[in-house]
């Protein structure tokens, strides 16, 4: 017993865990915001970003989509277009797309988690292995100034990983407020990204990452279609 209070002793000495009653948690700032408030936030920035990344997207493409609220704009986005195959574990994109009868969507078996209504687990990674795809579309919910891509849980890291391994093209989906955001998990990074879509260039501290990625970057005007 004693072992265990000097180990969470030593665990809350950071920011990362405080205690509570009877257990410790993680501290506010290393935890998501819940789902629908994050769908619920620059709407017109995310839709913006979600008419930019359809208009590079064509009638019967096949691609991936990711969890998360932007991803969800760009499935939102794809409602004009036909005959798409669609492999997502994206419950609330999947849904946005079955409205077009002409569409292929493809789910993985799972627990759905909620509030957030996706499904993540070695089974998504086994069902997204077996695909291949023109486009994987993702998000991210936070950017390093090196250009880290940050999540929250490793299982979403490794999701992302494989849709970007199995894709011709991988397509980066986020809103400013991203950039700077911190976030525990270490995932890929933004200068292997074949096209980085956002709504407003990021504050002048990542002017030299953007530099680096100024030939994939797209900022979306709202104007595509």
């Amino acid at each position: 017993m004693q072992t265990i209070r000097r180990d969470v002793d030593a665990l809350c000495e950071g920011d990362m865990l405080h205690r509570v009653h009877g257990r410790i948690e993680l501290s506010e700032e290393f935890l998501n915001t819940p789902f629908d408030q994050r769908a619920g936030t620059n709407l017109l920035g995310k839709r913006a970003i979600g008419e930019s990344a359809a208009s590079l997207i064509h009638d019967g493409a096949t691609l991936f989509i990711s969890i998360g609220s932007t991803p969800l704009s760009v499935a939102q986005a794809l409602r004009r277009r036909k005959g798409l195959t669609v492999i997502t574990n994206n419950l609330s994109a999947a849904m946005a797309l079955s409205e077009e009868v002409s569409n292929r969507i493809m789910l993985p078996g799972g627990e759905l988690r909620l509030p957030d209504r996706d499904i993540l687990g070695d089974e998504v990674l086994d069902f997204f292995g077996s695909f291949r795809a023109e486009f994987a579309v993702f998000g991210a919910a936070g950017i390093a100034d090196d250009g880290g891509l940050l999540e929250f849980h490793r299982a979403e890291v490794r999701a992302t990983q494989r849709i970007c391994e199995n894709a011709q093209t991988s397509m980066l989906v986020v809103d400013g407020s991203k950039f700077g955001r911190s976030a525990p998990v270490l995932g890929g990074n933004i200068a292997d990204i074949d096209k980085i879509i956002v709504d407003r260039p990021p504050a002048t501290g990542f002017v030299p990452l953007m530099n680096k990625i100024k030939d994939r970057l797209l900022i979306a005007t709202g104007e595509a279609t």
